[in-house]
């Protein structure tokens, strides 16, 4: 039933994107297990690999490369949904902050998320300085959760109370979303076809993509397309860091920082959007266009662009703008309060990944790949929209299927999930899980290794 799932999950997902009712290859499953969850996480993580898979194919085909077949190993599939590196005498930071998760209240339960500085100290502006999260969790105690979610929220900062999945469908955030395509994509007029200098062995080599992703799943994505040969420049302002990521996203990336404030950093913005094939950014709806940089005149400036972008709560309603992560969406949608009663727990129980980021991500990669096919088809340019709260409506259209083995979980990374060769990242040696797919012919390979956010100038590379 699993394998099953997967492969309808896979064609639905690949229809909602191009509209086509088959697939453009083969698809064969391998591997063995399930990450345990009150949704069918393996099988998401799974079908959204492969739908990024079967677009790269599709684009092969455009540029003369036939793929029969793609093959998808579930096991490494659900592992890339959390951390891919293991480090070789050093350690990966701390993922949360030690104030961020999830808080009792007077009437349930809350989530605040502060791993952001000026996130954290918008907390601290409402709830005061505390010096643990004890402490913190008497106060939080005192209030009552949609009250203490409206106060950070219009402070600027990021919360989140605990919904049941029927409080979230009659909520007008809810219903906005349910009512949005899993891809809301637009086309614009035919320009010049490119001379993309596809190969088999490097399918996506000379795809400049310019990143304007964070914080999880437009990271994912690109790093996907880096996998295939695309030059990836990802572009973070001064003064923002995520080390507890950058090992695991900036794989394969070049990366550097711009103040888009600053003219002549626009200056060099603006030439490189010139030059880029595809744009992909995760800024909140409106924050770009309140930089300058609307829709349209991104176009202008990159005629036939491939234009991919998401934000937390969708595309509609009165929290298109609202400042959102994975673990605050499952907090929003009722998974949390679902995985809750699943797991007989007496607090939130989120999926044991941050699985709509990922899923989201490798979902956004499909649309990059099914933008470039229709560029090099008919020459247009595209823009295509993806949300966390979109992909979660997805998920809940199923639940965990009964009859499992529950000694078929799958839990930490293994030896043999990991390549044989380690990889010499900027913070020391690591050992990288081994890709989870693989196409006939093409393999997926990095060209650079893991780096700092900032360590590399805005510039592409040097054709070949």
């Amino acid at each position: 039933m699993s394998d099953r799932l997967i492969q309808q999950w896979t064609q639905t997902l690949y229809a909602q994107l191009t509209a086509s009712p088959s697939l453009p290859a083969g698809l064969t499953l391998t591997g063995k297990g399930h990450l345990p969850s009150a949704y069918p996480v393996t099988e998401l993580a799974t079908a959204s690999v492969a739908v990024a898979s079967m677009a790269l194919a599709a684009f092969m085909a455009e540029s003369g490369f036939s793929v029969p077949k793609v093959n998808v190993d579930r096991r490494l599939a659900s592992l890339w949904f959390s951390t891919t590196l293991q480090p070789q005498g050093w350690e990966l930071p701390p993922v949360w902050d030690a104030i961020a998760g999830d808080y009792a209240t007077v009437d349930g339960w809350i989530r605040l998320h502060t791993n952001a500085p000026a996130h954290r100290k918008v907390v601290e502006a409402v709830l005061g300085h505390h010096a643990d999260r004890q402490m913190m969790a008497k106060t939080v105690k005192t209030w009552q959760k949609r009250e203490l979610e409206q106060a950070i929220v219009a402070a600027g900062g990021c919360a989140a109370e605990m919904r049941s999945a029927q409080a979230w469908q009659e909520h007008i955030q809810g219903k906005s979303v349910a009512q949005e395509p899993l891809f809301q994509r637009s086309l614009f007029p035919s320009q010049s076809q490119p001379a993309w200098p596809v190969t088999r062995q490097r399918p996506l080599q000379g795809i400049r993509v310019l990143d304007l992703t964070r914080i999880i799943a437009g990271p994912v994505a690109t790093r996907f397309l880096a996998g295939f040969g695309a030059d990836v420049l990802r572009i973070d302002p001064f003064g923002w860091e995520e080390p507890s990521q950058e090992p695991d996203v900036t794989l394969g990336k070049r990366c550097a920082r711009l103040n888009l404030h600053n003219p002549q950093d626009r200056h060099t913005f603006e030439q490189r959007l010139r030059e880029a094939d595809v744009i992909v950014h995760g800024y909140r709806a409106g924050a770009l266009h309140k930089l300058g940089y609307t829709s349209e005149q991104r176009r202008l400036l990159s005629p036939g662009l491939v234009d991919v972008c998401l934000n937390a709560y969708g595309w509609s309603g009165p929290w298109r703008e609202r400042r959102g992560f994975d673990s605050l969406v499952q907090m929003s949608c009722g998974i949390a309060e679902q995985g809750m009663h699943w797991a007989e727990s007496q607090k939130p129980t989120p999926l044991p990944v941050q699985g709509l980021d990922h899923a989201t991500g490798y979902l956004m990669a499909a649309a990059v790949l099914h933008g470039l096919m229709e560029r090099l088809r008919r020459g247009q340019g595209s823009e295509t929209r993806l949300s966390l709260a979109r992909t979660a409506t997805e998920l809940m259209c199923f639940t965990a299927m009964d009859g499992r083995d529950l000694n078929a979980n799958i839990g930490q990374a293994e030896k043999n999930d990991y390549s044989a060769t380690p990889e010499p990242t900027q913070w020391g040696d690591g050992w990288r899980l081994l890709p989870p797919v693989t196409l006939a012919g093409t393999e997926m390979q990095w060209n650079f290794p893991a780096s700092a956010l900032g360590s590399a100038q805005p510039v592409w590379l040097e054709p070949q």
